[in-house]
């Protein structure tokens, strides 16, 4: 079995615990959707560790989670404009990786996953998927 297989097996094991989840691929790696939509996946680009989770969130969590726990998040050049924090899975207890999920998955439904602007633009990405992506014109 490929080490990423083996890491996401300690991400398998919380699938059962969320709800609306099943699992599947995304970039050639594992993922975890909800509704159809990724919330997680292994890292695939060469930039990340090995044995890394992608974890989608808005950009203002991500850097809180960063700057509290640079240890465990961390991001790379590749996914700065994405929605997502770099999980290193080794440094990551089962109940933070629980919550963590957790909190990804209800954003994913919570939100439809409506992104006008999916690329990060300091002021602009903000304004666009919180008062825009709500407008049913965009559904």
């Amino acid at each position: 079995m490929p080490r990423s297989m083996k890491s996401f097996e300690k991400v398998r094991a919380l699938q059962h615990t969320l709800p609306e989840v099943e699992e599947g691929t995304m970039y050639g790696g594992a993922a975890l959707k909800t509704r159809g939509k990724m919330f997680a996946c292994m890292a695939t680009h060469r930039s990340a560790e090995p044995d890394t989770l992608v974890v989608r969130m808005p950009f203002h969590e991500r850097d809180r989670l960063i700057a509290s726990n640079p240890a465990t998040f961390y991001l790379m050049p590749h996914y700065v404009g994405y929605p997502c924090v770099l999980v290193r899975l080794g440094g990551v207890s089962p109940r933070a990786l629980r919550g963590l999920l957790h909190l990804a998955g209800f954003e994913i439904v919570k939100s439809g996953v409506r992104m006008p602007c999916p690329k990060y633009v300091p002021g602009l990405a903000e304004l666009m998927n919180d008062a825009l992506g709500r407008l049913p014109l965009l559904e």
